[in-house]
């Protein structure tokens, strides 16, 4: 252990080094050990290193960029137990240092112009932090440029997937938070979230996107941004066999219904009923034959419809995300 802290307490001498080759060189290696060493996370911490690597994350050094990231990511997971106690003093230092969530919102708003692992590492350094800790939830949800810069990633056409994927899972852990969920809709993040639904096809990136927006459904404020985006008819569209929807997808699109008829009352009820005839049929084989959470959703969706009973019409307002 005390070799540990030696190696931790050279290596944060190190980063601050006039040299920017000895800076990289070093966070290389803590970049290494803290991936490799579940135990070394804290004692990185405790060595006093999180100031400088988030430092680095302003260099124009891609390389110093992705390395410092990186570490970031790995203090960030969650660590195990030493004589029963919880090492988690990673994820607060992280937290609570002065300028480093700063930093980090930093890199993801020029995401244009840095190195793309590590402006996925970065978002995934959020994700973490907001899923293993939801007391961090308020306070990441509060920083709007962040969620501003997450928000920019999935909208912006040239993003790498990885980087899409990354900025959605840490967008779900912001809206598990239900008071950022109309932050969320107040920075217009429901256009580019049915966009991906609709435009992009991929299976995981839609699958997370409508996570994201099953979640951002379960707020007043949402309804008529959500209608705006013709939210309805993509969702029940996504019921659909035909247009080849995962399982989770399909889940995902029952639980925002679910979300947006508690929120917004008779009228989303009746926007639903309009649609199709088969829609009754599709929740119906959900909560049949959906996952444990799938089949309550979709059995408390189908009471608040009144369990098909009523004559839908046979319209589709919405392509299928296949044919577009």
């Amino acid at each position: 252990m005390e070799v540990k802290r030696r190696t931790a307490r050279t290596l944060v001498k190190k980063l601050s080094s006039v040299s920017e080759q000895t800076r990289v060189e070093a966070l290389c290696e803590l970049r290494l050990i803290s991936k490799n060493d579940d135990e070394s996370r804290a004692i990185i911490a405790e060595a006093g290193a999180v100031p400088y690597i988030a430092e680095a994350l302003y260099s124009s050094s891609h390389d110093c960029q992705e390395n410092a990231a990186a570490t970031l990511l790995n203090l960030s997971i969650s660590s195990p137990t030493r004589g029963g106690e919880t090492l988690d003093s990673t994820r607060e230092t992280l937290v609570s240092t002065r300028g480093v969530l700063d930093t980090i919102s930093h890199l993801l708003r020029n995401h244009q112009h840095s190195s793309a692992a590590a402006v996925q590492s970065a978002a995934a350094t959020f994700h973490s932090l907001l899923i293993f800790d939801d007391s961090y939830r308020p306070l990441i949800g509060g920083k709007r440029d962040i969620l501003y810069a997450l928000i920019d990633i999935i909208r912006y056409h040239n993003s790498p997937p990885k980087s899409i994927k990354d900025a959605l899972k840490a967008l779900f852990g912001v809206s598990l938070y239900t008071q950022n969920r109309a932050a969320l809709i107040e920075l217009d993040a429901v256009p580019p979230l049915f966009s991906l639904v609709i435009n992009d096809g991929r299976v995981g990136i839609v699958e997370d996107a409508t996570a994201v927006i099953a979640q951002m459904a379960g707020c007043e404020e949402g309804v008529e941004a959500f209608r705006k985006a013709s939210a309805v008819g993509v969702l029940v569209d996504l019921l659909d066999p035909a247009t080849g929807s995962s399982g989770r997808t399909k889940e995902n699109a029952v639980s925002a219904l679910l979300n947006l008829v508690q929120c917004g009352g008779q009228r989303v009820v009746d926007d639903i009923r309009e649609l199709t005839l088969g829609l009754y049929v599709w929740i119906n084989d959900i909560s049949q034959n959906g996952s444990a959470r799938g089949k309550t959703k979709a059995g408390a969706l189908l009471k608040l419809l009144g369990g098909g009973s009523y004559g839908f019409r046979e319209t589709r307002l919405v392509p299928s995300p296949e044919s577009t």
